[in-house]
């Protein structure tokens, strides 16, 4: 494996490990310290002045006009929308059924890479989303009738996410061919902040910043820093040497890093109200997304 694709890996290994342990995280201080909209509006504002202060001082590049309308389109699909749709998912429904329906996202990718970018599907991307998505698909529907913190609205929520962040992999691919990572994500999540400004403005000026709690602060602290900037910046990076469909793969290691975040809130803390989410087919789904995360990404021969 080439120095480059190999980094690709791991950036994509350390963004995914971020992610899941966010599903927990980032739902426990909402709604009783913040509002998801306000929550989103924290993420978009520090996080486009971060990347935008690393943009002025070490990456002198500008954008030719005719992309600023697909930069535009991946603000609203990889920014505000995803962000809107799946903090408000997270915040009415099971930290694990959330993680699992963003498995979705490598099918959504597939599909929306082959009608736009005509990128070729291998056996072994096929093998893999299908071994994935059964697993995905046995909890979806467990999940419906379990008891415990799922919510059908709440899923809806993430799944319209998916499908948002899906669509940005494939949109924002060709111009990575052209721009740099950091220029990207920089007018990204400037449009993002834009289209987030009417849903979240007034929210937080309802804030009651008063309550929070050290605890409140290292959440939103780690939801901006982590979550969002270095998470966007991995993901952006590996872009360039991995197709959408290969980036997108490795949210299947979400559910299992989000169900050993859970094991741990529920066991180790003593959080009751997480004990009802675990059970064995949870686990049995988190190995079966695990083993579609290999597949996806082993190479293969292209399907005639």
């Amino acid at each position: 494996m080439k120095q480059p694709i190999y980094k690709a890996h791991l950036a994509l290994l350390g963004a995914n490990l971020i992610y899941g342990a966010n599903y927990i995280i980032a739902k426990g201080i909402m709604p009783e310290k913040i509002n998801p909209n306000a929550f989103v509006f924290i993420r978009l504002i520090c996080c486009t002045l971060l990347f935008w202060f690393i943009k002025s001082f070490f990456i002198k590049e500008s954008v030719a006009k005719k992309d600023f309308p697909k930069l535009a389109l991946c603000g609203l699909l990889g920014a505000a929308a995803n962000q809107l749709l799946f903090f408000h998912g997270i915040n009415l429904t099971s930290p694990i059924d959330a993680s699992i329906i963003m498995t979705a996202t490598p099918v959504i990718v597939l599909i929306f890479s082959a009608l736009i970018l005509k990128e070729r599907i291998t056996k072994n991307k096929v093998l893999g989303i299908t071994i994935g998505g059964i697993g995905a698909v046995f909890l979806i529907v467990y999940g419906s009738s379990a008891i415990g913190t799922s919510s059908f609205l709440g899923n809806l929520f993430v799944l319209m996410n998916a499908s948002c962040y899906g669509l940005y992999l494939v949109v924002v691919k060709p111009l990575m061919k052209k721009y740099h990572a950091v220029t990207i994500i920089s007018w990204v999540f400037l449009f993002g902040f834009i289209y987030i400004i009417p849903f979240g403005f007034n929210d937080l000026l309802a804030t009651n910043f008063a309550a929070f709690t050290t605890n409140t602060y290292l959440v939103i602290g780690y939801v901006v820093v982590f979550t969002t900037f270095f998470a966007y910046l991995f993901n952006i990076y590996a872009l360039k040497y991995v197709s959408p469909s290969v980036n997108s793969s490795y949210i299947y290691l979400q559910p299992m890093i989000s169900f050993i975040m859970v094991s741990i809130y529920a066991y180790v803390l003593n959080n009751n109200i997480y004990t009802q989410d675990i059970n064995l087919l949870k686990i049995l789904s988190c190995l079966m997304v695990v083993v579609g995360v290999y597949l996806v990404s082993k190479p293969s021969k292209k399907l005639a």
